[in-house]
């Protein structure tokens, strides 16, 4: 076997996930994969590494690489490294990341250059994956590749050395495959898909399943429309390419429990976590406005939790109950969910480096697991889809396998990934679905928490924490009746609800919403700081600030202007910068977040510019329409937008979405600095870069 060496960088698992997917099949290609994260450095030395090395990356934040990749990536920025540090290295990089966002697949881009400076080189061209359109649009065809690529570098290594059977037979099956799409891959690579692994009776299966299908055909074609149960012709009646099916590899035993305390602390080991009590909630919005926004005030006085304004920190959430309860009866265990998971490494298992989910703590209830531990509403990756179809029977085992086939890549996109569908709604989608235990603790990912921004000041503020949130919801993508929440926002929501009062507006005196007498202890929350910290106040107060925040993103910039007020006065005869807000909504009545506090803080002449529009109110009368968003106040006041950061050497905050706001408030700044300062949209692009990387454009946003 060829050994070549496997590290992964990962946030929530994904990168992980993928790495574990190439181990797997670099055994069928003939070779031998070294897997690690890329956190235990202790198990690999790239120093003295001879064999090709491949990293899977993922991108956390606006661009940062994982966690898990810090030390490495410090370790490796080191100045002090000569530039043939790495010159016997050899590889090929995987970025994963989303085009949402501003610094797209950042964390892979920033070890890859920084290999290369360190004179290593590819062996296979980078990879750069996108979330917003589906990570597997290029992680299949980049894997498929790799065997190629793998097999050149070994055989131009080593001279013309007999290549093994197994080798031969990928060789061959590449000549069957479709050409990889040039602009993903640099060497030219076709190699095919694994077909079932035992393809005699499996192969009939499949023929038998396309003689019912076609038989159905006509009733399928009269209905016209493709759907999450059901394809048409050509997918129906094609022959398909289906992934290998994943190793089982865990062995689920369910004993009565103990009875003992289950604690949420278990569920985040290696992050400190703070109980801290509600001790506020206000609903910001009216009854009529589209978007229910909450403040909830938490009681961080008996506790070591520290922040700065425009940090952010973590909410430990549960998955809904009812979910839970429903995924409980669908899997039959209903009268099992007080029993204690006991998990165990399968004997005879085929998975390489098979090791217990590290999200899974030992010694608690299935109930627990399931509402505390595992993403139940994650998006199944389509080896969960092949595994699940193991499972299903006729119509529905046929549809799971065209849904993970390569065949069904637009289907998995439309009604799987872009539809948000989960477990749960596959289950109810395809009845005939039985799925065991194992299955589910072997596919879903770890229940992440929910990172928000910290809307207040310690100096305002002191033991107290604010923030805000628009309590999310949606329709289900099975049913498309049953009114769904977020995870997160959906419980905060219940937990609030009976100490929930609507927003006063409070007199500009007292700076902050206070619309009732504190209910202290009600409920506590588990929180955890976030460990990125990079969207603060400049250094220097006199630098002026431009703040855009529409929506939910004025969070942030609510602690910057009670961070400012307090230290004005604190020093009255210090010299501060000009602070400018762009913020937008819907309507002026409904939804205009923190209004009588942003007008106190302007008359007091902290926030020195306040710029609203309303994307959804009428013009009264005979008034010019006015502006329907953020980005269109900027472009009314570019003169002054480009004077504070090309002249003054002034910062500028983003906050909120990712998918429309922030590109759209990029866009804007690229027309202004072109218009204002003359030159063409590329220079202006570079200079926007240059803003970036001076840390003086800054952004917190989401998708």
């Amino acid at each position: 076997m060829r050994r070549f060496l496997l590290l992964y960088a990962t946030q929530q698992g994904q990168a992980k996930a993928i790495a574990e997917e190439i181990c797997e099949k670099a055994f069928v290609h003939g070779f031998s994969a070294d897997l690690h994260c890329i956190s235990e450095s202790d198990k690999y030395d790239l120093k003295t590494e001879t064999a090709p090395l491949v990293v899977v990356v993922s991108t956390t934040g606006t661009g940062d690489p994982p966690d898990t990749a810090r030390k490495f990536v410090k370790k490796i920025q080191d100045k002090a490294l000569p530039v043939d540090f790495f010159a016997h290295l050899r590889y090929g990089l995987l970025g994963l990341g989303d085009s949402e966002y501003t610094y797209f697949c950042n964390g892979g881009k920033i070890i890859d250059k920084r290999l290369q400076e360190l004179g290593a080189q590819h062996f296979y061209a980078t990879g750069h994956a996108d979330d917003c359109v589906g990570l597997e649009l290029v992680v299949e065809p980049w894997i498929d590749g790799l065997w190629a690529a793998l097999t050149k570098h070994f055989t131009s290594t080593r001279g013309k050395e007999e290549i093994n059977g197994a080798l031969q037979i990928a060789s061959t099956a590449s000549q069957r495959m479709d050409p990889v799409k040039p602009e993903l891959l640099h060497i030219e690579s076709r190699v095919e898909l694994l077909r079932l692994a035992d393809s005699g009776r499996r192969d009939s299966e499949i023929q038998e399943q396309n003689a019912v299908n076609r038989d159905q055909s006509s009733a399928l074609i009269a209905e016209s429309e493709p759907s999450l149960t059901h394809s048409v012709p050509p997918l129906s009646q094609a022959s398909l390419n289906i992934p290998a099916l994943p190793p089982e590899y865990l062995q689920v035993h369910l004993h009565e429990f103990l009875g003992q305390e289950e604690s949420r602390a278990s569920v985040t080991p290696v992050d400190p976590v703070f109980q801290a009590p509600i001790s506020k909630a206000v609903q910001l919005t009216t009854n009529d406005a589209i978007k229910t926004t909450l403040l909830v005030e938490l009681d961080i006085s008996k506790t070591d939790f520290s922040y700065q304004p425009g940090d952010a920190f973590n909410v430990i959430c549960p998955n809904s109950d009812s979910e839970v309860q429903h995924l409980l009866q669908r899997l039959q265990l209903t009268d099992r969910r007080e029993h204690c998971v006991v998990l165990k490494i399968k004997g005879d298992t085929k998975k390489k480096g098979a090791a217990l989910p590290q999200h899974i703590p030992e010694g608690h209830s299935l109930q627990f697991i399931l509402t505390w531990c595992l993403e139940i509403r994650a998006v199944p990756k389509k080896a969960m889809l092949r595994a699940l179809a193991e499972h299903a029977a006729g119509p529905d085992r046929r549809r799971l396998h065209e849904l993970c086939s390569r065949q069904g890549a637009a289907d998995y996109g439309r009604f799987v990934r872009d539809a948000h569908t989960g477990l749960l709604d596959l289950l109810l989608a395809f009845p005939s679905c039985q799925p065991p235990l194992a299955l589910l603790l072997e596919h879903l990912p770890k229940l992440q928490p929910r990172p928000y921004s910290c809307a207040s000041s310690n100096l305002s503020h002191p033991g107290k924490l604010h923030f805000v949130f628009n309590v999310v919801e949606f329709l289900s993508p099975t049913t498309m009746e049953v009114l769904r929440r977020g995870v997160c926002t959906g419980w905060l929501a219940t937990v609030v609800a009976s100490i929930l009062c609507p927003d006063t507006q409070v007199s500009p005196a007292e700076g902050g919403p206070a619309p009732a007498p504190e209910v202290p202890g009600v409920c506590s929350i588990s929180i955890s700081p976030r460990t990125t910290g990079f969207f603060h106040l400049p250094s220097d107060p006199a630098a002026p600030v431009i703040m855009v925040g529409p929506g939910t993103g004025i969070a942030p910039f609510i602690g910057f202007l009670q961070h400012r007020e307090k230290l004005q006065e604190q020093h009255p005869e210090g010299h501060f910068g000009a602070m400018w807000l762009f913020f937008g909504c819907r309507h002026k009545e409904r939804d205009y977040l923190f209004r009588e506090e942003l007008r106190h803080f302007y008359k007091r002449g902290i926030l020195t510019h306040l710029k609203v529009s309303f994307s959804r109110d009428a013009p009264v009368g005979e008034e010019e329409a006015p502006v329907k968003y953020v980005q269109d106040n900027m472009w009314l006041h570019s003169k002054q937008v480009a004077r504070v950061l090309l002249q003054e050497s002034g910062y500028i905050y983003v906050c909120g979405d990712a998918k429309n706001m922030a590109k759209d408030v990029n866009d804007t700044l690229v027309e202004i600095i072109s218009k204002e300062t003359g030159v063409e949209k590329l220079e202006a692009m570079k200079t926007l870069a240059t803003l970036k990387e001076e840390k003086r454009y800054l952004q917190d946003i989401w998708s």
